[in-house]
């Protein structure tokens, strides 16, 4: 059930600034609203036009609190389809929190986390595909995870899965329809038409899952470990990346004791690198403990980086790595390229398969290396209409609902009964309805929108 109280929380983040926003929504919003505004004009917003802005001072008992700017939005047009004011006032805390207590006192309650969008939710105004989007776009801290969380608020990911859940769902009726008719032992569902709409239906779902892969990276940022040896430019790489000081560079072995972590965008993705301590046998305690969260960041990491300063370095680092971590991708980066000979890079080309040559105290090569990293990540699809799947909750779904037009496929194959195929059928438009929010749950509500801030 749709909550009637009328909620109010701050929209714009809380502390110091040039303005602040509060909303309110619900029943009430106007009416209360119109207690504490005077508008300069002597109008009671109850009356004035949607989509209004009206200039005025928030008042109680005589006593001016602020001079505001106050957004009318009507019911059903808003955001919520509920009445909503938005009053724009000045960013004192102390302002915004004056305000917020006056509609508290008024018959207001504090929004919960992600109130204002779950309402959006339950009127109608977007499925619960478009509804996490408004979370990831908030969240969004690249161009790529921008794009996505714009293209999955437009409805393109929630028409796909509507489509696909519309045409299962009216196969599935013909089913249940051969069920109120089993006596007569009757098909109304053409079975070779199904088991082509059934393979479609999976493609369609192995494509969205294969697309995970690349939205993860892409909301969470590409993991990259910087390794090897002591003293071969790993904090300088990492400085000349980030083009800023970000790590301590010295010429003394074993200067990075910990993980230095930072990112950068490329091309609108983001790559969070990482500085590691330099693997070496050591009997320096603590210089141990960094070698260890070497490691810990390898496993971790998407891609490698493993640096090394000498034509003549021992390779077993290398080869152990590349065979310890066989589904990573190792990069070869031979540093120093300046003070190298022609031969030496040409005996190092054709010793070590893919190998990039940089000098990261110069920045010579720097630029190649972050087109190399683009080449590495299927960005392909960003350019394009494609739906990319970003959250793990609809990754989820969509495995489940393969899983069980598989099983359908089957039953299909072996002549299955009608009523078991129905059964299948039914599971994978629950799995499918689960991602628009067709189908839902208070604890799946809830989990969402916990997720969300305060104020949307």
């Amino acid at each position: 059930m749709i909550d009637q109280d009328t909620i109010v929380a701050l929209a714009t983040p809380s502390g110091t600034g040039a303005i602040a926003v509060i909303r309110i929504s619900g029943p009430e919003a106007i009416s209360i609203s119109d207690t504490i505004f005077q508008s300069i004009r002597g109008k009671k917003l109850i009356h004035q036009k949607s989509h209004t802005i009206h200039l005025g001072h928030i008042i109680e008992n005589g006593k001016m609190f602020d001079k505001v700017l106050v957004s009318l939005f009507k019911r059903p047009n808003s955001y919520t389809a509920e009445d909503i004011i938005e009053i724009s006032c000045h960013g004192s805390p102390y302002i915004q929190q004056q305000i917020i207590q006056l509609f508290l006192r008024n018959g207001c309650r504090m929004a919960t986390a992600g109130e204002f969008t779950l309402r959006a939710f339950l009127n109608g105004k977007m499925d619960l595909s478009q509804a996490e989007a408004v979370a990831d776009l908030i969240a969004s801290d690249s161009e790529a995870a921008h794009d996505i969380a714009m293209k999955q608020m437009r409805g393109g990911f929630s028409s796909e899965i509507e489509k696909l859940r519309e045409e299962l769902l009216n196969f599935a009726s013909l089913i249940e329809l051969e069920l109120d008719f089993s006596e007569e032992d009757v098909e109304f569902a053409d079975r070779t038409q199904f088991d082509q709409l059934l393979n479609q239906i999976s493609e369609v779902l192995k494509k969205l899952i294969d697309s995970f892969a690349l939205g993860n990276v892409i909301k969470n940022g590409i993991p990259i470990a910087i390794v090897g040896e002591p003293n071969v430019g790993k904090s300088t790489l990492l400085n000349a990346l980030l083009n800023e000081e970000r790590a301590i560079v010295s010429d003394i072995p074993g200067t990075t004791r910990d993980t230095v972590e930072d990112q950068i965008s490329i091309n609108g993705i983001n790559f969070r690198f990482v500085d590691t301590a330099g693997i070496r046998e050591t009997k320096d305690v603590v210089e141990k403990i960094g070698i260890e969260r070497t490691f810990e960041k390898i496993e971790d990491a998407k891609l490698v980086f493993f640096l090394f300063d000498n034509p003549a370095f021992d390779k077993t680092e290398l080869e152990k790595i590349i065979n310890q971590y066989p589904d990573k991708n190792v990069l070869p980066i031979c540093n120093k390229v300046d003070v190298l000979t022609k031969l030496q890079v040409d005996e190092l080309k054709s010793e070590i398969p893919g190998i990039l040559f940089i000098s990261a105290k110069n920045k010579i090569g720097v630029a190649e290396l972050e087109k190399e990293l683009l080449s590495l990540i299927d960005s392909g699809s960003l350019t394009g209409d494609e739906t990319i799947v970003t959250n793990s909750r609809h990754y989820d779904a969509l495995l489940k609902a393969l899983e069980s037009i598989q099983k359908v496929k089957e039953g299909i194959d072996i002549e299955l009964s009608s009523d078991l195929i129905s059964i299948d059928i039914r599971q994978a438009l629950f799995h499918l309805g689960e991602i628009t929010g067709s189908i839902t749950t208070d604890d799946l509500l809830g989990n969402i929108f916990s997720n969300f801030c305060i104020g949307k």
